[in-house]
């Protein structure tokens, strides 16, 4: 980026905190930021360059402060003054905030781009709902935070590839063979009451929503009764397990790709964990293991509370997790020789690694809290490296009572239910208004309210309002004058208010913003961001209200209001660059 004021100040900070500390470790220079001070009466901007420095200087952190604000001042600080227990106030020259707005309007929605991820592969694997009905809400905020998350990587200079993880072995597959079997035979004629069939069924008929009842008369219509035993009874599993499984595996990614792509949401990998494990991955990765010394036969001691299903009194194959960052060694296969779900994860991963990911970040739920530690260990041991984001459930209130969710029973609200009932922008926006692991409540009457207390509003609001100016503008003094490039080279000398510096501070935030909400893996900050943004924007409208030097269009004063109309366009710009990497369109003009 040619010009990033943030960027330059950070800098000048260095440069005059080295100067007083000559021997500044690299580890402290790092945790040196220049950010907006909480409150707008203490200048542009601020560092906490000498608290993080006055340990390692051994100085006391006021007096360091003192320091840095008498060298500060140049052409771009106006003022240095130390603060509190050992920040440092910045004011700025008013052209220092003004260099940013054509550097805006130049780059357009590239502005914030970053080159922090330097290309490095990093595969976001998020969603991978178990295949056995339609996407419901609990599935909805790890695949927004996922594929906000995806976009952000992105921005931030990352070569980011989009993964599902299809989860279609074991039980709970076979589980629901059994459930759209019930609906074939149904669709059949079958002389079975339900109660008849689930005392047939291996741990009884556990998924009977609706939603299988076309998979049942589908299989009917192409397998006619060939899958049935007499009289459309129960045949033996071997006849049609396989066919009924792999048949309704396929409807249902079928239905929730549809529902992701209702959501936004576009991945570019499948990853079936069955097809895995039928090419041989996991036996694979268990011999590479062993190959390694990572993995030895042996007894583990008895869990402490609650007991894990892989464990067993007797020996197993166990993974040496511990010395990677886990609280014990971990089975891989069980004492008949069968593998756990822990070693077909590792085989996931290791394709992962094998496919070229540096960096895997997986989204799951915050009931796989304890699974974090001893994936990242066997990911670690095989030379990799995994971060985890969880998100807490959603809780779905609609008429002042929560929705409650079962997909067995198949009364619940579904993802589909809910754009239908708000909208796509809405759904996205609102899943990003938390920190993915603090508990949410999805109001869905304010999820549609025209306030200041929807975000989603708020900010599309804004956006709106910055586009009538455009529009305006270009109808008073034509569209070649009233364009981006053209904006970018007007002077903006008369952009003296504290509301309208207010409003450049903020959009030179950006991107640090994009940088840091990357490093730390939360798209939330970029929802945060954009609803201050547009308070700064709505604060600076409503002052024009008020004060009408301050109105943006006023055809006597062409260079105000070109000035003006630049900040305007700057924020337009902005705005769709931080919906974008949410994944919400911007709007025209609000109906």
């Amino acid at each position: 980026m040619a010009y990033d004021i943030f960027s330059l100040l950070r800098e000048r900070v260095l440069a005059a905190l080295r100067a007083a500390v000559p021997d500044l470790p690299d580890d402290v220079a790092a945790r040196v930021e220049v950010t907006l001070p909480r409150e707008a009466a203490h200048g542009d901007a601020a560092t906490n360059a000498a608290l993080v420095a006055a340990k390692p200087a051994r100085r006391n952190p006021r007096d360091l402060a003192t320091a840095l604000a008498a060298a500060l001042p140049d052409d771009v600080v106006a003022e240095a003054e130390a603060a509190g227990p050992g920040f440092v106030n910045l004011r700025l020259h008013a052209s220092a905030l003004h260099a940013q707005l054509p550097e805006i309007l130049r780059a357009g929605e590239s502005y914030g781009d970053s080159t922090l991820g330097a290309g490095l592969p990093v595969n976001v694997e998020y969603v991978s709902a178990n295949p056995t009905g339609p996407m419901h809400v609990g599935h909805c905020r790890g695949a927004v935070v996922g594929d906000a998350l995806a976009n952000l990587l992105q921005k931030a200079g990352f070569a980011v590839t989009k993964e599902y993880y299809i989860n279609d072995a074991g039980a709970q597959v076979v589980a629901l063979a059994w459930a759209a079997y019930w609906r074939y035979l149904q669709a059949l004629g079958t002389p079975l009451t339900e109660e008849d069939f689930a005392a047939e069924v291996p741990g009884g008929l556990q998924y009977r929503g609706d939603y299988l009842v076309a998979v049942g008369a589908a299989l009917a219509e192409r397998h006619g009764a060939d899958l049935a035993g007499p009289s459309g009874t129960i045949a033996a599993p071997d006849v049609w397990l396989g066919t009924v499984r792999d048949f309704t595996v396929a409807a249902m990614l079928a239905g929730i790709r549809e529902d992701l792509e209702l959501l936004g949401v576009r991945q570019e990998v499948f990853t079936s964990e069955r097809a895995l494990a039928e090419a041989g991955a996991t036996d694979a990765v268990i011999a590479q293991m062993r190959e390694q010394g990572l993995i030895y036969n042996g007894v583990l001691e008895p869990p402490k509370g609650k007991q894990p299903e892989d464990w067993e009194p007797r020996p197993q194959t166990l993974f040496r997790a511990a010395q990677f960052g886990d609280d014990s060694d971990r089975p891989l296969q069980k004492s008949d020789g069968s593998s756990t779900y822990f070693a077909n994860d590792i085989a996931y991963h290791a394709d992962k690694l094998r496919r070229g990911a540096a960096l895997m970040i997986d989204i799951w739920g915050a009931d796989h809290g304890g699974y974090v530690a001893r994936m990242q260990a066997a990911v670690r041991a095989l030379g990799g490296q995994l971060d985890v984001v969880l998100c807490q459930i959603v809780h779905v209130m609609k008429d002042g009572q929560p929705v409650r969710m079962s997909k067995r029973s198949g009364s619940y609200i579904t993802l589909r239910d809910l754009i239908e009932e708000v909208g796509r922008d809405a759904v996205r926006f609102t899943m990003l208004t938390r920190k993915a692991d603090a508990q949410m409540e999805f109001d869905v009457a304010l999820a549609v309210a025209q306030t200041r207390d929807n975000p989603v509003f708020y900010v599309q609001y804004a956006h709106a309002r910055a586009r009538s100016v455009l529009r305006l503008a270009a109808d008073v003094f034509g569209a070649e004058m009233t364009a981006d490039a053209a904006l970018a080279g007007v002077a903006l000398g008369t952009l003296t208010h504290p509301a309208e510096l207010a409003l450049i501070r903020r959009l030179a935030l950006w991107p640090r913003t994009v940088e840091a909400a990357a490093q730390a893996r939360e798209p939330h900050r970029i929802a945060f961001f954009l609803y201050d943004l547009a308070g700064d924007f709505h604060m600076l409208w409503n002052r024009g209200k008020d004060d009408a030097a301050l109105r943006f269009l006023q055809a006597d004063r062409v260079d105000e209001t070109l000035a003006r109309v630049a900040l305007v366009a700057a924020t337009a710009v902005v705005v769709r660059a931080g919906l974008a990497v949410m994944g919400v369109e911007p709007v025209e003009e609000m109906r």
